[in-house]
């Protein structure tokens, strides 16, 4: 039997991917994959809040906190000193996304199953993604992406109409964040710091939206760190590892890749609720898993 010969990478290219930082060693879609797992472990646990803070306070306590870690780490205020007014507007912008989308996920997901959220939320980035699609190949991953999503959460219209509309509000207001974080992730070396700078003005945001609603959490020690928890494992966790997912993939490829949000939900909620998933959800989750590998990132 042969054995094919391969030439062994270029010293140069082995010495200058030892000196790379960790982060930028670690690929992308381990990023996005971290980012998946905890979006949806945080709202798990805001969920088991709502029983005892209203959703406005659980958010308003989620970006507290994120604000608070993020202003301790990476000081965000000397980026906001040294940005153009235009990086200054596109961090506004991010900010006021980022507030304004978390508030009206809580509420939908007060009012209406997770899933059914969750489907409306990805109309607006499967489009997205549809927008950026030039190849045979990603046609196809777009296609299976669709089906399988549609198959997994099983879309009715039907319960509360305010849910619907906050659950709508939430999609369109995802497809922003996707925008303009990849806007924020295209700066070299500043993605995470323009980010931190964004959540303090989603902060400033939230401040009037639903500090009276989280009054109660802050004279109660476990609820204040649940919501801690919250924070971390919803704001801090998940959009940092955007931020590095985002910095080298393209906006198109990223929004096609977060189809495996269901399915990341489906795992979590037979890991941790013990809800075990039907065949056809299982179905569901195996195209979502073919279109990922069909799926070609394109250059930008």
């Amino acid at each position: 039997m042969k054995h094919r010969c391969y030439p062994a990478p270029h010293p140069q290219a082995r010495a200058t991917l030892a000196r790379a930082p960790f982060a930028d060693r670690v690929p992308a879609q381990a990023y996005f994959v971290a980012s998946a797992t905890f979006h949806y472990l945080g709202p798990a646990c805001a969920a088991l809040l709502f029983r005892l803070v209203d959703p406005l306070g659980v958010a308003w306590l989620r970006i507290a906190t994120a604000a608070v870690v993020f202003a301790c780490w990476r000081k965000p205020w000397r980026c906001l000193l040294s940005a153009t007014a235009t990086d200054r507007w596109v961090m506004a912008g991010l900010g006021v996304s980022l507030a304004l989308m978390n508030v009206c996920f809580y509420l939908a997901i007060a009012r209406l199953p997770l899933a059914t959220v969750g489907a409306i939320e990805f109309l607006g980035p499967i489009a997205l993604a549809a927008v950026g699609v030039r190849n045979r190949r990603n046609v196809i991953a777009l296609i299976l992406v669709v089906t399988g999503v549609y198959l997994l959460t099983e879309v009715r219209l039907s319960g509360e109409p305010l849910g619907y509309a906050f659950a709508f509000a939430n999609g369109l207001l995802f497809v922003l964040y996707v925008m303009l974080g990849h806007r924020v992730a295209s700066v070299a070396g500043g993605g995470i710091d323009r980010l931190a700078a964004s959540m303090l003005m989603a902060f400033v945001t939230v401040m009037p939206l639903g500090l009276r609603d989280a009054l109660p959490a802050l004279h109660r020690p476990a609820l204040l760190l649940a919501g801690i928890g919250v924070g971390i494992c919803s704001s801090v966790i998940p959009y940092v590892t955007d931020q590095l997912a985002m910095a080298r993939l393209p906006r198109a490829s990223f929004a096609l890749m977060l189809a495996l949000l269901p399915a990341t939900a489906a795992i979590i909620g037979f890991l941790v609720l013990r809800q075990i998933p039907k065949p056809i959800e299982v179905f569901a989750i195996a195209l979502i898993v073919v279109a990922i590998a069909v799926h070609r990132p394109q250059r930008t």
